[in-house]
């Protein structure tokens, strides 16, 4: 049986990973301890997780999922946090899928990031709105803290990729009616980092943060959140928390003041091997 007796601070999580893909404009499938959660219309489009308040899934209710995950055309995808769901992560093994792991955390309260002057909130019709939600999809397909070598121009090529339009369009939607937040360290007309947030009630998680691999280790992942944050709690936001990306970005992110609280996983198929 799942572990009830959780700290509170990961309830609270549970309670606002279930209800972030509502808002975000999901339906909701039950499949007895999981739930599938599809976009409706353009948007992310999301993953299966654990039901809130569920009992343990077993790899043939994780096979149930990834069938009508398949029968749909979504991304066969599971999301949930290691502490909270335990008996998840052998599950979905047995089914086949790989599992990441990044560290789950959350910014202390009363911790003040300190603001970047390169950094900027967007709106939503800001001219670089296209480049902004470009990149970090620049940024994790070269993942770590190592200098890399996409740069401007790698970045101009993606923001004009017809593709951006419809991810444009949808971050545009949420910024316009305050369902998520967005900010952008630019220099010289240039995105070079850029994130956003999203708020349930008083909960908001910092999402896709990414910094254009040839500008990183100049602080600018870390002023983006610092902005992001700002913003959030003038929203209301009491607990603010984010994901890394591994253990070094943990690091960095720890030193600004936030406490890891817990392992999230992602499981996806595994990568096809290079031809």
């Amino acid at each position: 049986m799942t572990n009830h007796m959780i700290d509170p601070m990961l309830s609270e999580l549970e309670r606002y990973y279930d209800a972030v893909p509502r808002v975000g404009g999901a339906r909701a499938e039950d499949f007895g301890p999981l739930t599938l959660f599809v976009q409706e219309g353009s948007g992310w489009p999301f993953y299966a997780r654990p039901a809130l308040g569920g009992s343990d899934a077993s790899a043939a209710d994780v096979q149930r999922v990834l069938a009508r995950q398949r029968e749909l055309g979504v991304p066969e995808a599971f999301e949930w946090v290691a502490e909270t769901s335990p008996a998840l992560r052998p599950a979905v093994e047995a089914a086949g899928l790989h599992v990441h792991a990044h560290p789950l955390m959350v910014l202390e309260a009363g911790e003040e990031l300190p603001p970047h002057p390169e950094v900027r909130l967007l709106d939503a019709e800001d001219p670089l709105l296209a480049a902004a939600v470009a990149v970090p999809g620049l940024a994790f397909a070269a993942p770590g803290t190592a200098v890399g070598k996409a740069g401007p121009a790698e970045l101009a090529a993606a923001a004009a990729d017809p593709a951006v339009e419809p991810h444009r369009a949808n971050v545009s939607a949420k910024l316009a009616a305050g369902t998520s937040g967005m900010a952008a360290a630019v220099r010289d007309g240039v995105v070079l980092c850029s994130g956003m947030f999203n708020p349930v009630g008083d909960v908001a998680e910092v999402v896709g943060v990414g910094t254009l691999p040839s500008a990183r280790r100049q602080g600018l992942a870390l002023g983006v959140t610092a902005a992001l944050v700002a913003q959030a709690r003038e929203r209301g936001a009491r607990t603010v928390f984010l994901s890394a990306g591994d253990e070094d970005v943990a690091r960095i992110y720890a030193r600004a003041g936030f406490r890891r609280v817990a392992t999230a996983l992602i499981a996806e198929p595994p990568a096809e091997p290079a031809a």
